[in-house]
């Protein structure tokens, strides 16, 4: 596992695969559709903004990438009948599902906790935690079919090491780990079938922009400096591994000023 954030994956190493990925209209969640795709993956693009999802739909076409599909979708007010309905319409149109990556990031602002309000920690929850949750257990049927499936879930060192003014983002994706360990217990004995973290930690992506303005973008790793972590714990070369929490920028978790 040592070089998981220097992998180099070999060509095609995810044809014939078909990768759901959340958040896929900008960030972390773009990188990883393109790059899914340009390892062979069928890739289904997830997201509130269906004008962000055809700019990537038409990248991964013009980039020769195997014809992708996207799902508008709002998580925060996704409900169980229209999860359990993207479950059918992916059996229906692939007729198999071999990954997740959770790359859907529900955030407000940072503030003080006295001026956080209930319906904000609840978007937050919903979209970081419940949605991808009920989300793998409607499409787990299909996972399970796989013979090597992995979900991926992208975290937030916040969550690692709680500050002042996160909030009810820092609690909402310190759930994160938990649902993972306990997923990857619940599954131990399903060898095909795996769930991992991946915290990115200071990178540079529209997230990070929004929370940190004044940061320049120079002293951040690029938002593509990530993608071979993301094909390791996506692809093969991480079956076996499951229940797993990696840092791929562990600036902020190592250093208590920051």
């Amino acid at each position: 596992m040592s070089d998981w954030k220097t992998y180099q994956a070999s060509a095609d190493e995810l044809k014939d695969r078909v990768i759901l990925v959340t958040g896929a209209g900008q960030g972390l969640g773009e990188a990883a559709a393109l790059a899914f795709a340009r390892q062979g993956a069928t890739v289904i693009l997830l997201g509130r903004n269906e004008k962000k999802l055809a700019r990537v739909y038409d990248a991964i076409e013009a980039s020769g990438g195997a014809r992708p599909a996207a799902i508008p979708l709002d998580l925060a007010k996704a409900s169980e009948a229209e999860l359990a309905q993207m479950g059918m319409l992916i059996q229906r149109e692939f007729g198999r599902l071999d990954g997740i990556l959770h790359a859907a990031n529900g955030f407000a602002f940072l503030s003080p906790l006295t001026s956080q309000k209930l319906d904000e920690w609840v978007d937050q929850f919903r979209v970081n935690v419940a949605a991808p949750f009920a989300m793998t257990r409607a499409l787990l049927p299909l996972l399970e079919k796989s013979p090597d499936a992995s979900v991926l879930v992208l975290g937030e060192n916040h969550a690692l090491q709680p500050k002042a003014y996160w909030g009810g983002y820092t609690v909402s994706k310190t759930g994160q780990r938990a649902w993972v360990e306990i997923a990857a217990d619940e599954w131990d004995q399903l060898t095909n079938l795996r769930i991992n973290l991946l915290v990115p930690g200071p990178i540079h992506s529209p997230f990070r922009t929004k929370t940190h303005p004044g940061e320049s973008p120079e002293s951040l790793p690029a938002t593509d400096s990530i993608v071979p972590s993301l094909l390791y714990w996506m692809g093969p070369a991480s079956k076996g591994q499951s229940g797993q929490t990696v840092i791929f920028n562990e600036r902020e978790t190592t250093d208590p000023a920051l």
